[in-house]
């Protein structure tokens, strides 16, 4: 199975500005999550899509691959789409590029729900992992994911869900991880598609797909990366690297 890996990569960002410049432990986010994503060795290609010389400079000059992307797009999976347009691969996975500690086991995990009998009708899939703590499930950075009994998500929020109403039985919160993989098909029609209302309203791209009546496949995996959306988000990088020796 031909599998290539898309990093879209915008420069600007509302809650922290130029955050994929940022360093940790001195190297940028960005070239984190490209070097994460090669070292994985799953992927034919891994290739960062970007609307910032910056970036694709910041890629080049440490040997990776960065093309600039032509549209202004509200996405990363728009953006990425511009260029599998021209490509060629059983699956796309998106790896956003904030996500600087990729690992290996759940994207084999991931890539594993598209082979197979079963998995020739699955289109699009994506990440998710416990999150316990109480401060990050009320913390709208953090995207939630309810999801049904085969694993499909049900919706995603920045809201608490679900909510815990019933304090008798243990509530599970599972955090979205931002990665996605699609059937070239998948991630074509996304493009074609408009902003959703829910989309707009919570500004979580996926849930164009379920509007749309697509399912996503969940992975459950035990990941525990940092996302970095926060300035706050790099120390707890760092500190996640101490912790592991990385």
């Amino acid at each position: 199975m031909r599998a290539i890996a898309l990093i879209p990569a915008r420069l600007g960002a509302t809650r922290f500005p130029k955050k994929l410049l940022a360093e940790i432990k001195g190297k940028t986010v960005i070239r984190r999550t490209y070097e994460s994503a090669v070292n994985t060795g799953l992927f034919d290609e891994v290739v960062v899509v970007t609307d910032s010389e910056e970036i694709r400079e910041e890629i080049e000059k440490n040997g990776g691959k960065a093309v600039m992307s032509k549209g202004t797009y509200e996405s990363g999976t728009d953006r990425i789409a511009e260029v599998a347009m021209d490509m060629e691969a059983d699956v796309f996975v998106n790896v956003q590029g904030d996500e600087p500690f990729v690992q290996k086991q759940p994207l084999e995990a991931l890539l594993q729900v598209f082979r197979g009998d079963g998995g020739t009708a699955v289109q699009v899939g994506s990440l998710v992992q416990e999150l316990k703590e109480q401060e990050f499930i009320e913390d709208p950075n953090y995207v939630k994911v309810a999801l049904d009994l085969n694993q499909n998500a049900l919706f995603f929020s920045r809201s608490v869900i679900p909510y815990p109403r019933n304090k008798e039985i243990a509530t599970i919160w599972y955090e979205h991880i931002g990665v996605y993989a699609f059937r070239k098909k998948a991630l074509m029609d996304f493009t074609t598609w408009p902003m959703t209302p829910l989309e707009s309203a919570e500004k979580i791209e996926c849930l164009r797909f379920l509007e749309h009546g697509v399912p996503m496949k969940m992975v459950v995996t035990n990941y525990m990366g940092v996302e970095i959306d926060t300035p706050e988000d790099i120390i707890r990088a760092e500190r996640y690297m101490e912790l592991r020796n990385l």
